[in-house]
């Protein structure tokens, strides 16, 4: 069995715990929107924070939870652990984009602001991305061999897709007249620009892929 084997089975389940956590901010994020909703709060700013933040960002808190445990096990370190600590990392960027947007006077309800549910949904996944590079390079211990493992791990290139292909989506999506006046529409937004579950999906068909091939 060749060490890229080797290494996918030591992650098994790993990656699986990620996607748990994607579903949980999911759900937290159609829970409070649907609340705000109910008690008048469809445009709150400081809603939209919160809601945006659960929906797009809430499996980066479990994921910090997570590889906060991981060192205190003393566990080795993987590239579940890598991804989920640039995840974790990365989600305080929208917070600030978000907020300078609105002192702009950026209409965050038209085409124009298509890019704030972006870094919601996505900062997380470009530090993972990042973050997993890094990884790889502490492992290969040249860039060039850890951009050839890059480019050949289904999980990273995964991530650099949705990284490209979601804002096309989102501004797709604002041109054709939609807008988050609601707190559940802007949840099922952030939502739908969040794919951070298909690349630990792929980390998932993978692992059982060389389980069954061992």
């Amino acid at each position: 069995m060749n060490n890229e084997i080797k290494e996918v089975l030591e992650e098994k389940g790993e990656f699986g715990n990620l996607i748990k956590y994607t579903v949980i901010g999911y759900a937290g994020g159609l829970f409070l929107g649907a609340l705000l909703d109910y008690l008048g709060f469809k445009i709150s700013s400081i809603g939209q924070w919160l809601v945006r933040t659960l929906s797009g960002e809430g499996e980066s808190i479990f994921e910090g939870i997570y590889v906060i445990r991981q060192r205190f096990l003393d566990k080795k370190w993987s590239m579940a652990e890598a991804y989920g600590w640039g995840k974790f990392l990365g989600m305080t960027a929208p917070w600030f984009i978000d907020l300078c947007s609105r002192i702009l006077n950026v209409n965050v309800y038209g085409v124009e602001g298509f890019y704030i549910p972006y870094f919601y949904a996505l900062s997380d996944q470009i530090g993972a991305n990042i973050s997993g590079l890094i990884f790889l390079r502490r492992k290969e211990q040249t860039w060039l061999r850890a951009i050839n493992r890059y480019i050949r791990h289904p999980v990273m290139i995964t991530s650099l897709l949705i990284i490209i292909i979601v804002p096309i989506g989102l501004l797709e999506a604002r041109l054709f007249g939609f807008s988050p006046i609601t707190q559940v529409s802007t949840s099922l937004e952030t939502i739908a620009a969040n794919l951070c579950w298909l690349p630990p999906l792929v980390g998932l068909i993978i692992e059982k892929y060389k389980i069954i091939t061992k």
